[in-house]
């Protein structure tokens, strides 16, 4: 029996890499639709009755109950393994070229923390489009705030974790109000329709991500500090926070069209973004 070469071995990867790309591709649009339901439903909170600020499981839940859910669930579900995988080539492959620098692994650590997170919700998906479970009782950083909670060392990681959300949070934030976040779209290939929306959509998207993405990260660090687990929130959590401060149905409101933004914003990724891992701009 023949052993592959090194360089068989690679040129096999280079026809595997299209695959896993357009798989990411997939994975972008699976998460776009979940948020674009949070927002919704965030909206629906902010403007009258017939609707909750929720995470995203609630968001999962709420796809079951519509007609054909259980079809869209196995596509969000297998979807969001797309962009688990296209995380995880982030962290460690680098495709991106974020480099080995403090600022270079933070946002890679960020990506590997996203493919853990992102593993749960795709699981919780997948239950419940299976009838073998349901989403889960809360967001995802919550369920990994107390699994870590009970580790050596836990409350550290927990605080390790939060800093780094954190940290991801700006990066967003920043990008949306810079809008560097077009130097990742392949232009040349949008009309000007595209190029607008994809403009308006990541740049309010990505603003109202990052300052919930920060208050996330606040209650991570939160619960590290105080031992209590209680104290950590998700997604929703941060939503409700929102919602009860002065003027908090206004705020709510206006974050709650960011994720819809947010959503169209991952969609669009998933059409035009580079992705340079096989065929260079693919």
């Amino acid at each position: 029996m023949n052993t592959p070469t090194k360089a068989q071995a690679k040129d096999k990867m280079k026809e595997a890499k299209p695959w896993v790309r357009r798989f990411g591709r997939f994975g972008y649009m699976a998460k776009g639709v979940v948020y674009g339901m949070i927002g919704v439903l965030a909206a629906l909170a902010a403007f009258g009755p017939g609707g909750e600020t929720t995470g995203t499981s609630g968001a999962l839940q709420s796809i079951a109950e519509m007609p054909f859910g259980e079809v869209a669930l196995w596509i969000i579900g297998i979807g969001l393994i797309g962009y688990i995988v296209w995380d995880f080539i982030k962290a460690i492959k680098d495709p991106e070229n974020e480099g080995t620098d403090a600022k270079g692994l933070i946002k890679r650590t960020g990506y590997f923390i996203s493919g853990i997170i992102y593993a749960n919700l795709a699981f919780g998906a997948i239950k419940l489009a299976s009838h073998t479970g349901n989403a889960g009782s809360g967001d995802s950083e919550k369920t990994m705030s107390v699994n870590l909670m009970e580790q050596p060392f836990g409350e550290w990681l927990i605080g390790l974790i939060g800093a780094i959300i954190i940290g991801y949070g700006l990066y967003e934030l920043f990008s949306g109000v810079k809008e560097k976040f077009m130097e990742k779209f392949k232009t040349n290939e949008m009309n000007a329709k595209e190029r607008k929306v994809a403009l308006i959509s990541g740049k309010v998207g990505l603003i109202a991500r990052g300052v919930v993405l920060c208050m996330v990260g606040f209650f991570f660090i939160k619960t590290a500090y105080t031992h209590d687990a209680n104290h950590s929130k998700g997604l929703g959590g941060a939503l409700d926070e929102l919602a009860s401060q002065p003027f908090g149905q206004f705020i709510l409101a206006m974050v709650a069209v960011g994720l819809i933004l947010y959503g169209i914003y991952q969609i669009i990724r998933g059409r035009y973004q580079h992705m340079n891992f096989g065929h260079k701009g693919k």
